[in-house]
């Protein structure tokens, strides 16, 4: 799988997200602030409660902007065979089932899909992304998956 794809589709998805939260928020600013949603009484907070929303619409909108900054300049470096995960690799896990992610600096969870493959981003922060970091093609490590201990093993990085 080409990682230059990846980080492409990683992009393309934070722009669409950036996009769509940023609309949703003025949306929501306009809601708060429109004259019919001034408050009728003390017990009467619908447009606190649409200001409070627009913040945190707003909020997740620059995070998501700054995450998508990082990947416009993250540089597709190639990782070979021997090489410890870190930041930027694109990490197949074999067992149970097989699965491909991207370690990024951001947007953990993002899923996207690559020549109709899901691969997901995980931050070197995460759970997972934490027990990945510095281990090799071929580790076996352990993993909790819907509570109970699993053995995975690394197929690839790269």
């Amino acid at each position: 799988m080409d990682k230059r794809q990846v980080i492409a589709a990683v992009v393309a998805s934070l722009e669409a997200e950036v996009a769509r939260l940023a609309a949703a928020a003025r949306a929501t600013h306009a809601e708060a602030t429109d004259p019919e949603n001034k408050a009728e009484n003390k017990y009467d907070t619908r447009g606190l409660e649409a200001s409070y929303l627009a913040h945190g619409q707003s909020v997740a909108a620059r995070e998501l902007a700054q995450a998508l900054e990082q990947y416009a300049a993250l540089a597709a470096r190639d990782f070979g065979a021997g090489d410890p995960v870190s930041l930027g690799a694109l990490v197949t896990i074999a067992a149970p089932a097989s699965s491909v992610y991207f370690i990024g600096p951001g947007a953990g969870g993002t899923e996207v899909r690559v020549h109709d493959r899901p691969v997901v981003v995980l931050t070197p922060q995460s759970p997972l992304g934490r027990q990945l970091m510095g281990r090799r093609q071929g580790d076996v490590f352990q993993a909790a998956l819907a509570g109970r201990p699993v053995a995975l093993t690394i197929a690839s990085v790269s």
